[in-house]
């Protein structure tokens, strides 16, 4: 896939369109530019969501009330679709060539993988950062798969209504495991779906991992189910239908869902040593690099294309060194994005890249 072309309107300060380099795009320019709302406009024209906000109406500009993107995808020589999305309020509606798409199908018609200071929090942050990130992996390589985490939120909400009902009016334990027991059967078989996708795409990535590109320590990836030790985890369904019932009472005094894939995490180690806990901070940030890199890899196995590739203010996250040893890698497998305030990054990298000079949200080609 290839993004040959795009434009906004309206979105945070945006204005005109871009022609991509099939290689290496540079946007540069002064701090609160608009470098940055470029790269999350073409996220959002990807996935229909934001890697800076859960709320899209915030990237509406100031002022006005919708805001559009459109690009062209090259599939094939022959086949070039655009895609649209246009947001109003709490809505937005997505496009393929004029028709109107679900999220469902419209997913999978581009991809991109974002490398940014917040993409952080997936190795030194909180382990829900770390579920988001095998999720959007696995929703990356099966689109339809996002209905599944959509309803396991879902069931999830619902289920954690009611216990907290039930602990606030003391509901007998009774009553409560009659009313617990549709939602708890349906967590059961989401959860049981989620386990094996995600156990499936940890694999996937310790396949590929390219553990010793930018340093010595060797990085591994484990994904710890909460129901460790409970029982036997290669019959998940029925250990979770197990563990679900013995647990309503102490679920009731919580007041929330204590059994679930949403208690899941996923551990990143390097030398056998948790990277979260005794990483330093390049070690983390060389860390992260290698499992989107291995995310790349197994996305392009799947499905025979590489994902577009964002590295947002790289030069304040990286080194000259690692970065000339990321582009290397990246050369002639994917199109790549990079932010940047320094003209001398342009100088050192810029020779054979598409640069565009940001100013007040339009990109011009330098």
């Amino acid at each position: 896939m290839l993004l040959e072309s795009m434009a906004a309107e309206n979105f945070r300060n945006l204005r005109g369109g871009i022609k991509c380099g099939n290689g290496l795009n540079i946007l540069v320019g002064e701090n609160g530019q608009g470098k940055t709302n470029w790269l999350e406009a073409i996220a959002v024209l990807a996935s229909a969501r934001s890697f800076r906000t859960t709320k899209l109406q915030e990237a509406v500009n100031f002022g006005q009330t919708s805001a559009f993107i459109r690009g062209e995808v090259r599939e094939s020589p022959e086949i070039v679709r655009e895609l649209r999305v246009v947001i109003q309020g709490n809505t937005k509606t997505l496009s393929i060539n004029d028709k109107k798409e679900t999220v469902q199908s419209y997913l999978g018609q581009l991809h991109a993988v974002v490398f940014n200071a917040d993409e952080l929090d997936i190795v030194r942050g909180q382990p829900d950062a770390r579920r988001r990130f095998l999720d959007a992996g696995i929703v990356s390589l099966h689109p339809p798969f996002v209905q599944v985490f959509t309803d396991y939120n879902r069931v999830l909400r619902q289920k954690n209504a009611l216990l907290q009902t039930a602990r606030d009016s003391e509901q007998s334990l009774e009553k409560t495991s009659d009313l617990l027991e549709p939602w708890n059967t349906q967590l059961a078989a989401l959860a049981t779906k989620i386990h094996k996708a995600r156990v499936r795409f940890v694999e996937r990535l310790n396949g590929v991992l390219e553990k010793k590109l930018f340093a010595r320590e060797e990085i591994s990836v484990d994904y710890l189910s909460s129901l460790e030790g409970k029982g036997d985890l290669t019959d998940y369904a029925a250990l979770i239908a197990e563990r679900l019932q013995l647990r309503v009472q102490a679920e009731v005094v919580a007041g929330h869902a204590l059994i679930g894939t949403h208690r899941d995490e996923l551990e990143i180690k390097f030398d056998g040593r948790d990277l979260r806990k005794f990483g330093s901070a390049g070690q983390q940030r060389s860390a992260l690099l290698l499992l989107l890199l291995a995310n790349i890899t197994v996305f392009e196995a799947t499905r025979g294309e590489y994902p577009l590739f964002f590295l947002d203010d790289i030069d304040a996250e990286l080194d000259y060194a690692r970065i000339g040893q990321l582009l290397e890698y990246l050369d002639g497998k994917t199109q790549v994005f990079v932010t940047t305030s320094k003209d001398n990054f342009v100088e050192k990298f810029g020779a054979n890249a598409a640069v565009f000079r940001v100013a007040t949200g339009d990109a011009q080609v330098q």
